[in-house]
């Protein structure tokens, strides 16, 4: 098996294929757009890619590249994220002068530098890049914020532990493969559709999956590029049977323009 992942060896990716998968081949992506057209063109069996974040919320851009690619979730995890600051052997966290990471882990950790307003905050394109570079080129005075696998993997040494302003702090992940798999039991899909522009069509979908008592645990609008302040909405549902999403599909069709199932799976623990 080849999973595709953003980022390098160490980055949280790569911890999800490692936990999903095990040692597994990997295919390093530098952005997103790289990960999908590696999974849509059979470069890989998988991507790993991060859907949101229990701080920061959802990654918009990346349910647009599901659809554009013709992907299907195949399966989801959920990371607790803790962010460690890491060294090369021998320094400490007086001999630091700046710091590199990706941009969300930087604000996650914003507060923690408020004690040390001589550290310059650099952002780069990968918490576990930031921790390659800074071996390989053997940069004293410089730190990454990066995970403590990164810290093993690249042998560094870590000089604060969970720095992140917010320990309770998650990662939803999901697993996108080109074709939809038939997952045993599947308890979760994930739609992207837009509503009819008659008045209340919105509420009588939302309607229709309380009565077939599924579980609506995430709605949120997205713009569609090509019609500007026109916007879709991409929705998480749990049921206990697959009928009831088929059945809900069926009777939401006289209130929808379009509907694209971008998954059917089981859903993960948090």
């Amino acid at each position: 098996m080849k999973v595709a992942i953003q980022g390098v060896k160490g980055s949280y990716h790569h911890q999800v294929a490692d936990l999903l998968y095990g040692d597994v081949e990997l295919l390093e992506c530098s952005t997103f757009d790289q990960l999908g057209r590696a999974v849509a063109q059979g470069e890989v069996d998988k991507g790993v890619m991060a859907i949101g974040n229990s701080i920061a919320g959802s990654i918009l851009p990346n349910y647009t590249l599901i659809s554009e690619n013709d992907l299907s979730i195949t399966a989801e995890c959920y990371l607790d994220i803790d962010h460690q600051l890491m060294a090369l052997k021998g320094q400490k966290l007086e001999d630091i002068v700046e710091v590199q990471s990706h941009p969300m882990a930087l604000l996650q950790c914003k507060p923690f530098f408020r004690d040390y307003p001589e550290i310059k905050l650099v952002e780069t394109d990968d918490t576990a890049a930031a921790a390659y570079r800074i071996q390989r080129d053997g940069k004293k005075g410089i730190a990454a914020i990066a995970s403590s696998i990164a810290a093993t993997i690249y042998d560094l040494d870590i000089i604060a532990t969970d720095i992140q302003e917010i320990k309770n702090n998650a990662t939803r992940f999901v697993v996108v493969e080109k074709n939809q798999v038939d997952n045993h039991e599947p308890n979760k899909a994930t739609i992207n559709f837009a509503s009819s522009h008659e008045a209340g069509s919105l509420a009588r979908i939302l309607t229709i999956f309380g009565a077939q008592r599924i579980n609506l645990t995430k709605i949120q609008s997205i713009p569609i590029v090509e019609k500007p302040f026109l916007f879709s909405f991409v929705a998480d549902l749990e049921f206990d049977n697959l009928s009831q999403f088929t059945t809900a599909q069926q009777q939401i069709q006289p209130y929808i323009k379009e509907l694209t199932i971008l998954g059917i799976y089981k859903s993960a623990t948090l």
